[in-house]
């Protein structure tokens, strides 16, 4: 029961996984490099733009998003042959997970038996669909293994499981004692995987962006076009997503027929050897990142020194190129969207919008929930003590685990809707797509939780009593209900390049493809009666200087982009649901 890989990965191999990611560095990184230029001035233009009324939108909550750190017995699957053993779990606030022999192991301050980072990884609470899943990943036809003996790996039921699973790392299997207690981890570990996965797309630093604009346009020099989850990580997990991908087929074709065991036991093999070479390629992608770190800071500080002088000169210079390249491609890519996006954009917009307004509606109602229990609670106990509790437990619903999963469940349903998507388009960014919803809840919460407090603070005083407390309380709910639909056509925010012409061209063409996508959004949202300030959303700093440079006609032809940063949860839409609206 539970075959091992037939060898280790040898010297020449883990050489070989070396060279792999040092030709991917050596193609990446002149990309990053150019597109490190594009952020800054991106940033720098969004700075010296015109920035929004205050009152026109939430306040920021100041409170970034956190893994909630969670630990307790658990039994994991592990060793050679593999059995149940228990161990003492521990969920870090970084999102990486932790194993020890005992408790006292871990309050000793002891190494653990073993750890992880969540990224990239699918919980499972079925063991009928892991099991699926596991038979899935070595069919029986490959090889011949006939002589092997029976099936045994997991064939007892297991009644709390916690299956974590990876497709380029070793397989975690973790059983709860009680159904309390996983339906416990189960938040934890949906939290620490999510928020691990999206830390690039919320990061509000320029390199955080560049850096995925960067792997966008390597990828397609390599071929590939579309969305898919690969961006999900840190930089260095990421490109060594990248590169797995790149090598898995001819990985599997390599040593998969040469593993030892039969079904089950040898695709747990195959796992096992996955994480060996995960693990190599990991560390390569760590230490080319490290060698470029001085490097970056270094041209970043020379980009700062460099735009911020000149960035009127730089924009006008864009806009003059941007409007001839738009008046190069205009006959051609009218046709094209013609073709190929005018009669799929309905349904692509409907099932966008259907998702955002579900979820909008069940962060508004746990919204007022809350305040009214806030209300509820001045009325009928003055109690400064009680109250202080209340208002606590108010601040802390973005990140209650259990509060915030029925906005996360409405995600969730929202996947058949967004699967369809897949088949016709090509898209396969389903799970960033759903991480990107469930961010953009959070901080919705957040922000509209810091709003009404603030708000709360400004308008209370010692001289009110309970009721005259209350009825100001009850406009503040008003005023901060108010403002959350606003941001239901955020999702058409969206990045942009800077002076390279490819990005110009790519901005040209995706100006295009955004004043459709905006139209039939306005038109979605009028037939169903929602209110929704889309063109408030659709800032564009760029086209503050391509004013001058354009005709009233010209600026008719195209939607402008917002070039902010993109990688931070803020009310616009992250990143990965703009790129599902582009492609």
């Amino acid at each position: 029961m539970g075959g091992r890989p037939s060898s280790p990965l040898d010297k020449q191999q883990r050489q070989h996984l070396r060279d792999q990611m040092d030709t991917l560095l050596r193609n990446f990184l002149p990309c990053y490099r150019g597109q490190l230029a594009a952020s800054v001035l991106r940033q720098i233009s969004r700075e010296l733009g015109p920035q929004e009324p205050a009152g026109s939108q939430l306040l920021r909550s100041k409170k970034l998003p956190r893994v909630r750190e969670h630990q307790g017995p658990l039994t994991q699957l592990r060793g050679h042959p593999p059995r149940w053993q228990p161990i003492f779990g521990v969920l870090r606030g970084d999102g990486r997970l932790e194993w020890f022999s005992h408790k006292e192991e871990y309050e000793n301050g002891n190494r653990p038996l073993g750890s992880t980072a969540l990224t990239g990884y699918t919980l499972l609470t079925s063991q009928r669909e892991y099991l699926y899943l596991l038979d899935a990943l070595c069919p029986a036809s490959l090889g011949d293994h006939t002589q092997e003996e029976p099936d045994s790996l997991l064939e007892v039921p297991v009644r709390f499981p916690l299956f974590l699973q990876h497709p380029f790392r070793r397989h975690l299997c973790f059983s709860a004692a009680t159904r309390e207690a996983q339906h416990a981890w189960r938040l934890a570990l949906q939290g620490g995987i999510r928020l691990r996965g999206t830390v690039l797309q919320r990061s509000q630093a320029p390199a955080a962006r560049a850096f995925l604009d960067a792997v966008r346009l390597y990828r397609q020099h390599q071929g590939h076009f579309g969305d898919d989850d690969v961006t999900l990580g840190s930089d260095a997990e990421v490109l060594t997503a990248v590169l797995m991908r790149e090598q898995l087929s001819a990985l599997r074709a390599q040593t998969l027929p040469g593993l030892q065991g039969a079904g089950r036991a040898r695709a747990w093999a195959w796992t096992e050897l996955l994480e060996a070479v995960h693990a190599a390629v990991l560390a390569g992608a760590s230490a080319g990142l490290c060698a470029f770190q001085p490097e970056k800071d270094e041209l970043l500080a020379s980009l700062e020194k460099t735009i911020r002088p000149d960035v009127d000169q730089l924009l006008r210079l864009r806009a003059r190129v941007a409007g001839r390249m738009r008046t190069d491609i205009k006959g051609p890519l009218e046709t094209c969207l013609r073709q190929h996006v005018d009669l799929q954009l309905p349904r692509v917009a409907q099932t966008l919008l259907d998702t955002v307004e579900a979820l909008l509606k069940v962060v508004r109602t746990l919204l007022a929930q809350g305040m009214d229990r806030l209300s509820g609670h001045l009325r009928q106990s003055p109690s400064g003590t009680r109250l202080r509790r209340e208002v606590y437990s108010f601040g802390e619903m973005p990140w209650d685990l259990a509060l915030m999963q029925t906005c996360y469940r409405e995600t969730e349903r929202s996947r058949g809707r967004l699967g369809q998507l897949a088949a016709p388009f090509g898209f396969l960014g389903m799970q960033s797509l759903v991480f990107a919803a469930q961010d953009l809840a959070q901080q919705l919460m957040a922000d509209a939780v810091a709003t009404f407090l603030q708000l709360a603070d400004q308008c209370l005083t010692t001289t009110l009593n309970c009721d005259q407390a209350a009825q100001r309380l009850e406009r503040v709910r008003g005023r901060v209900l108010k403002e959350l639909p606003e941001f239901e056509g955020d999702v058409l925010a969206m990045g942009s390049q800077a002076l390279t012409t490819e990005g110009i061209y790519e901005d040209v063409i995706r100006g295009c493809l955004l004043q459709r996508i905006d139209r039939e959004l306005k038109k979605a949202l009028g037939a169903n009666d929602v209110s929704c300030t889309l063109d408030g959303c659709l800032e564009v700093p760029w086209e503050q200087d391509e004013a001058d440079e354009e005709t009233e006609a010209e600026r008719g032809a195209t939607c402008p982009g917002q070039p902010g940063s993109g990688a931070q949860i803020q009310p616009r839409g992250p990143p990965s649901s703009r790129e599902t609206l582009h492609t």
